[in-house]
């Protein structure tokens, strides 16, 4: 893209790459998509660690494309430094679809990683296109916000009311509910109407339902070190992951905390005090009966264009506990969870989001924010005690 391309429009900014990774086909296919997108310029690649933390340090790209396994410095030994080189620059790593990949991935995201996109093996050129995508919209997502013109008195015209979203498929329309102000909002955010709506639960809740997409590995890991081991309610968590992926996400928040997690089987009962992880490709919802809560885990079409999706889990979670629950919204891009947390809610459910100034991309969050939704938004490092207070009790 040319630097006249660049600056044509004062109102549209131009995320600046640079691709790191040691394959020439790799390599050759990630530039050549940033090329072609009107979004995205490529500013550089490098073929290792070393030559591209030079690169990083002269161009300060805005975001880094970073492959996992490379000669003379790998993209473990690379991120920090190029964290350290180019504050504020946001790592994608570029990972394989193995055990060892999503390993790497996984701490890789403990240690600043903004997120991943999985490249496909050798040969998969419907695994190639996916991974175009996958990259290029996290990319973007991951990019500055562009800054508008401010309008002149002239340009200011009355703004046409949004027409309202249609519902997702296996969404459950439900009246928004009666609001409560929301702490700490960094923005005013549209309120619903109040509504004649059930009570709110104030007790204890009996589960704890978490949704997490773009930064959520190292969101989760956060929220979970701080809960203690003698939380009564079990928790569930979607996170948007590739199977393989979710099990070792699993693993590494048991290690982070004091409570056990895993991911979660079909038909598994729930125990209090146990973190269960959504499988990658499957969504996970909640059922009830005489023993209590279980797992059931299916593969009908992607929500959101996500499996696992938020949505279906809170939809469940407020179901099977008419309201007493608490819904988690942490980082993530799109608005997976909000019409999940919209039920919640008017089941009498409590949902906590987090802020805009610790997610990485404040998109799930901000849209349940923003829909009126959240009784309290909160920083990371305030939704775990956030949550410690209300399993013990407190409002």
């Amino acid at each position: 893209m040319t630097e006249l391309a660049r600056t044509a429009s004062p109102a549209h900014s131009i995320a600046r790459v640079l691709v790191i990774d040691d394959s020439a086909v790799a390599r050759g296919l990630m530039t050549r998509w940033v090329e072609e997108d009107t979004d995205l310029t490529l500013v550089g690649a490098a073929v290792d660690g070393e030559q591209g933390l030079r690169k990083a340090e002269e161009l300060k790209p805005d975001l880094i494309v970073l492959d996992v396994e490379m000669p003379k410095m790998d993209g473990l030994a690379a991120l920090p430094l190029l964290l350290k080189a180019v504050p504020g620059c946001k790592v994608v790593m570029a990972s394989t679809l193995t055990r060892r990949g999503g390993e790497v991935t996984i701490r890789a995201l403990s240690m600043g990683a903004a997120d991943y996109a999985s490249k496909p093996q050798a040969g998969r050129l419907a695994g190639a296109e996916e991974f175009r995508r996958d990259l290029l919209t996290k990319l973007k997502a991951l990019a500055p916000r562009p800054i508008p013109p401010v309008p002149t008195q002239n340009q200011i015209a009355p703004s046409a009311p949004a027409a309202p979203a249609a519902p997702t498929a296996r969404t459950i329309s439900a009246p928004p509910p009666a609001s409560a102000p929301a702490k700490k909002m960094h923005a005013p955010v549209a309120q619903p109407p109040q509504t004649r709506g059930t009570p709110r639960h104030t007790g204890r809740p009996d589960l704890i339902a978490i949704g997490s997409s773009t930064g959520g590995p190292q969101a989760l890991r956060d929220v979970i070190a701080a809960i203690p081991a003698d939380v009564r309610a079990p928790i569930v968590i979607a996170q948007h992951m590739p199977a393989l992926f979710t099990k070792i996400l699993a693993e590494h928040l048991t290690k982070a905390g004091k409570l056990v997690c895993k991911e979660a089987e079909d038909n598994e009962r729930l125990k209090p005090g146990c973190v269960y992880v959504a499988p990658g490709d499957f969504h996970m919802t909640i059922r009830k009966d005489a023993a209590g809560f279980y797992a059931v885990l299916d593969q009908t079409p992607p929500i959101n264009f996500c499996r696992p999706a938020v949505d279906p889990l809170f939809q469940s979670v407020a179901e099977v506990t008419r309201g007493a629950a608490l819904g988690i919204i942490l980082t993530g891009m799109g608005h997976d969870g909000r019409e999940g947390a919209r039920m919640l809610r008017n089941a009498g459910g409590t949902i906590l989001a987090q802020d805009e100034a610790t997610s990485i991309v404040w998109g799930m969050p901000g849209a349940v924010a923003e829909a009126g939704l959240a009784d309290e938004i909160l920083s990371l490092s305030e939704i775990g005690p956030g949550i410690v207070r209300r399993v013990k009790g407190g409002l």
